[in-house]
């Protein structure tokens, strides 16, 4: 859907590669720009395959590196020229950071007004906060949606899915695509000024409304585990089920096909010890095994549905029927594991090219799309701005 379209990223780590993924696997040419030597700090992170970190393989297919040694005036030039050329501009510095770097929007806007240009950082590019560093967890801390994850001592869980960061990259990738059909409308650009924490603090409107109107700030009760119909058990053998048997006809179906009638009137009941009805359904659950309920809940109508661990969803027919994820053959890495991520977008039905090594794209990049000559690109070469 966005064949034709150059999005150049200047980001690193994970929010802003995630969104230019996105746009990505939506068809758009990602050019990435990296320092030379070093890269992306992602390229040694999360562990590694081949020598690359995986933060890096896994969020950066279907992309072209190109370095540019930015720390040089020569090289904040040829980034420039590079950025003039692109529909869309990622950057993920520190406020005033490509301002100083003489690529930010203001200077670009000037030979391309038309320019959708995505400052995205965790708490914005001025006001309170915004020159402080951070990170995903500080971002959930902020934002209220931390405090949401508690273990049963009401002590906060780190989570394992760096949730800000990526929905940060969803929601960056959603305000260029609406800064793009504003551009298809009036022909004007877009200056996008993205804070990952005002994101997640929108996450939270029911939240915060019950908040005011309760005094508590955790959301709907019947759906955070205080009744029995939308809840979580374990099975026999110490594995999880999820129940989310909120509408009575779902509820109705489950009791009739475990044969018990009788418990219809307690859908809404509490999920706590003084229900005897709630009892009796853990020891239900309890009385088989996780594939026996699994695919009990492939058999009747009833919300229910096993929890997977990662590489029993990679495997599960839902996921292969959808083509959500897939091995790719690589040259560098072997086959990697790649996940769609774009309605409409690249599955394992469609060819897309394996994570760039650094500078791969370099000389190609800036003679299709600059038109530099072997004598420029030799010149930068040797100056090490490339």
């Amino acid at each position: 859907m966005l064949k034709g379209l150059c999005v150049v990223d200047f980001s690193r780590y994970l929010p802003g590669p995630f969104a230019s993924l996105r746009l990505a696997d939506l068809g758009a040419e990602v050019i990435k720009v990296e320092p030379p030597l070093s890269g992306d700090p992602a390229r040694q992170m999360g562990g590694e395959l081949g020598g690359t970190g995986l933060l890096f393989l896994a969020n950066n297919r279907d992309k072209k590196s190109v370095t540019i040694n930015l720390k040089e005036k020569p090289g904040q030039e040829l980034a420039f020229m590079l950025a003039s050329k692109a529909d869309v501009v990622i950057e993920s510095f520190r406020p005033g950071v490509a301002d100083a770097l003489g690529i930010g929007y203001q200077a670009l806007k000037k030979v391309r007004p038309d320019l959708i240009y995505c400052s995205l950082t965790g708490f914005g590019q001025s006001g309170l906060l915004s020159d402080l560093g951070s990170h995903d967890l500080n971002y959930m801390a902020l934002s209220g949606v931390l405090v949401q994850m508690k273990d049963k001592q009401g002590r906060p869980v780190q989570p394992c899915l760096q949730f800000a960061d990526m929905i940060g990259g969803i929601g960056a990738s959603e305000a260029i695509l609406a800064a793009l059909v504003k551009r298809s409308l009036t022909h004007e650009g877009s200056y996008l000024d993205y804070a990952i924490t005002d994101t997640l603090i929108g996450m939270t409107t029911l939240h915060s409304l019950i908040q005011k109107v309760t005094g508590t700030g955790y959301g709907i009760s019947d759906i955070t585990g205080g009744i029995i119909a939308y809840n979580i058990y374990e099975t026999g053998d110490g594995r999880y089920l999820s129940l989310g048997a909120l509408e009575k006809k779902f509820w109705v179906n489950f009791c009739r096909a475990v044969n018990q009638e009788d418990w219809i009137k307690d859908h809404f009941s509490p999920a706590d010890m003084a229900n005897a009805t709630y009892i009796d359904l853990m020891k239900l659950f309890k009385s088989r095994t996780f594939a026996e309920w699994a695919e009990f809940g492939l058999k009747v109508d009833c919300c229910l549905m096993p929890i997977l661990e990662n590489d029993e969803m990679m495997s599960h027919d839902y996921v292969a029927s959808k083509s959500l994820v897939w091995e790719q053959k690589t040259d560098s890495w072997g086959n990697l594991i790649q996940v769609a991520t774009s309605v409409g977008g690249v599955g394992s039905n469609v060819t897309a090219t394996e994570p760039p090594t650094l500078g791969q794209h370099t000389q190609e990049v800036l003679r299709n799309l600059l038109g530099a000559t072997p004598s420029q690109i030799e010149d930068w070469t040797k100056q090490g701005i490339i």
